[in-house]
C-alpha cells in the first residue's frame, strides 16, 4: 500500500496533468477547426470532404493526444481519490482555458470573465486544502 504523502503527489500530479492537457487538447481542436473553416455537410460529398481535412489535420490530432492524456489522467487518478475531490480540484483547468484562449488563439476575454475564472480558482484552492480520500478504500 502506498503511503498517504506518495498518494497525494501522484494525485496532484495527476490533476496537474488534466489541468494542462484537457485544456489544451480543446485549444489545439478549436484551433484545427478554425483552419479548416466553417463546416457545411449538406450532402455526403460534403461530409466526407469535410472528414478529410480533420482526419489530416495535424492540429487536430494533436488535440486528440492531449485530450488522450487527460483522459489516461482522469481515469487514474478517479482509481484512488474521491471524485467530489479531482472533480472540483481540477476546476482550476477552467483558468488555464482562459489563459490558453486568450494567448494562443488570440481570443478576447473581457474583465467579467476573469472575474468568473477567478472565483472557480478560489473555489479550487478551498477544495485544496480538503483530504483527496474520504471514503474507505475496499
Amino acid at each position: 500500500m502506498k503511503s498517504s504523502g506518495g498518494l497525494h503527489f501522484k494525485t496532484y500530479l495527476l490533476i496537474f496533468f488534466m489541468v494542462i492537457f484537457g485544456p489544451l487538447g480543446n485549444v489545439l481542436l478549436g484551433k484545427g477547426m478554425k483552419q479548416i473553416g466553417a463546416v457545411s455537410i449538406g450532402n455526403l460529398t460534403e461530409a466526407l470532404h469535410v472528414l478529410s481535412r480533420v482526419l489530416t489535420s495535424g492540429t487536430i490530432w494533436l488535440g486528440i493526444g492531449s485530450l488522450m492524456i487527460f483522459f489516461a489522467a482522469n481515469m487514474l487518478v478517479l482509481s484512488w481519490a474521491d471524485y467530489s475531490y479531482v472533480q472540483p480540484a481540477s476546476s482550476v483547468a477552467y483558468g488555464m482555458s482562459a489563459l490558453m484562449a486568450h494567448f494562443l488563439l488570440r481570443e478576447v476575454v473581457t474583465p467579467t470573465r476573469w472575474v468568473g475564472v477567478a472565483i472557480i480558482c478560489l473555489g479550487v484552492l478551498v477544495v485544496g486544502y480538503t483530504p483527496p480520500r474520504t471514503t474507505e478504500h475496499g
